[in-house]
């Protein structure tokens, strides 16, 4: 294993889960449609010492993620005598598509399969490709494919019949992969957070939909009544230094007071 391996990490909202991974010395390539807030997380992990990089893309169709992947393949990391080796991935994007069925348009539909089945494959082929070049590590395996899923990948709601048929459909893919893959020691997981629009996590995002500022601030401070994106970090890095003996398939994180 080399001694700085890289995380790919598709789809960035506040960068602090992504630093988790930077400050256990990965390597971070940073692939996402927004360039002004994939910048921002860029600069914060290389200004408090990290090493990132950010690959743009348009789109996550199929040909969009293999020319990124290349891209990934042919860059040249400071102070690397090698090419450093992909080690862990995640699949973090997403299409919020909440609205009552009969308003769903065919482009709703289209961002939902782009995002939940064709982008996800078209990244999971590459990571898996990329894992089977490597060695068994100290934990018995090659590498960690993590996809960051929500309530709806278990059931569905009103409003959610596009977003839950892609959330079911990522799920589906993870579960595909653990048994096809762990054989070949390469560990696939998934995460059931609660969504955004819903529960919440906090971000940039979810503190701007709140006017009201006495709930903004409870929001921002009482860490019972939403997800921090560092605690989701820490657990998806205990999840890529879980040994061979005890892997996790699915790991489903909810704030103490959440009501589900």
């Amino acid at each position: 294993m080399s001694a700085r391996p890289i995380i790919v990490i598709a789809g960035v909202g506040n960068g602090s889960g992504t630093r988790v991974f930077s400050k256990a010395g990965y390597r971070v390539a940073l692939i996402a449609r927004g360039a002004d807030r994939l910048k921002k997380a860029t600069d914060e992990i290389n200004q408090a010492g990290g090493e990132a990089v950010a690959f743009p893309i348009e789109a996550y169709n199929y040909k969009a993620l293999t020319d990124v992947f290349n891209a990934i393949r042919a860059y040249q990391w400071p102070g690397a005598s090698s090419t450093p080796e992909i080690r862990a991935a995640l699949w973090n994007t997403g299409a919020g598509v909440w609205k009552p069925f009969l308003d769903v348009t065919e482009e709703d539909l289209q961002l939902t399969v782009d995002t939940n089945i064709t982008g996800a494959f078209a990244f999971s082929r590459e990571v898996i490709e990329a894992f089977k070049k490597n060695e068994i590590d100290q934990s018995g395996k090659r590498g960690t494919l993590i996809f960051t899923g929500a309530t709806a990948s278990l059931r569905g709601n009103v409003t959610t019949s596009a977003f839950a048929a892609g959330k079911f459909a990522l799920r589906a893919l993870s579960q595909s992969l653990n048994k096809e893959f762990g054989r070949q020691n390469i560990h696939v997981r998934s995460d059931h957070s609660p969504s955004v629009k819903h529960t919440g996590i906090l971000t940039d995002t979810s503190l701007a939909r709140r006017t009201d500022e006495a709930a903004k601030k409870a929001y921002k401070e009482d860490a019972n009544i939403r997800l921090d994106p560092e605690s989701i970090g820490k657990s998806y890095l205990y999840l890529a230094n879980q040994d061979r003996s005890a892997w996790t398939w699915e790991l489903d994180l909810r704030p103490a007071h959440e009501k589900w």
